[in-house]
């Protein structure tokens, strides 16, 4: 495996990874508000500023996502502690309850969709829980 058919594996990954948390969402949100709901759940806490800098969108676009995800209920804002001219960002808990219970379901499913052959389903899947335990970190035990 090179370097280049690496990155389009894990690009493609991507997609179905997305496809599965956000699949009715995306009739509702842009690809670009789907970004912005991704990043401030992978990072509660942040302001505008921070999800331009991992997006790399524009702040004007960032703050227009903001705004109308922050209408429909889908992030909220408080004022952040240290400088009350910054709001801070966080996903709603509805909407991490969305994405929880969406990407709790099996990707076996969409595999399948994904590849002709229910064999090559089954195996790609078997592959893909063999590279998570290998290259994901192991999840913290539980609490006693």
């Amino acid at each position: 495996m090179d370097g280049v058919r690496l990155l389009r594996l894990g690009k493609r990954l991507t997609e179905l990874g997305r496809a599965m948390v956000t699949e009715h969402a995306s009739a509702t949100l842009t690809p670009g508000e789907i970004a912005v709901v991704s990043d401030v759940y992978q990072h509660p806490g942040s302001s505008v500023q921070d999800i331009r800098v991992r997006t790399g969108f524009a702040q004007s676009h960032v703050s227009t996502s903001v705004a109308r995800l922050r209408e429909r209920g889908l992030l909220d804002a408080e004022p952040d502690p240290a400088d009350g001219r910054r709001t801070l960002l966080s996903v709603s808990a509805p909407a991490r309850d969305y994405v929880r219970a969406r990407a709790a379901r099996p990707a076996e499913p969409l595999l399948a969709a994904a590849l002709p052959d229910p064999a090559q389903a089954r195996r790609a899947a078997e592959l893909l829980d063999e590279l998570a335990t290998l290259l994901l970190p192991a999840p913290p035990p539980p609490a006693p």
